[in-house]
């Protein structure tokens, strides 16, 4: 599945104990997520070539054919 990073607030990172750092993605491009986790009130994403976790709220689908910015 590929998303686009919408961008993090520090509670978004924070809710759920997301490990991964969202500083290191870039608002506007495509990530591929390589593992979905889904809990009670949040999903986890993981992305490929990145560490830990990402709330799911960060992101968008990305359609199909949509290019990086």
């Amino acid at each position: 599945m590929k998303v686009i990073f919408t961008g993090c607030s520090e509670e978004q990172k924070r809710f759920g104990n997301h490990t991964g750092d969202p500083n290191e993605l870039e608002v506007g491009k495509v990530y591929e997520v390589r593992k979905e986790e889904e809990h009670t009130w949040h999903t986890k994403y993981f992305l490929e070539g990145f560490e830990g976790s990402f709330n799911s709220i960060c992101f968008a689908d990305a359609p199909d054919g949509w290019e990086d910015k």
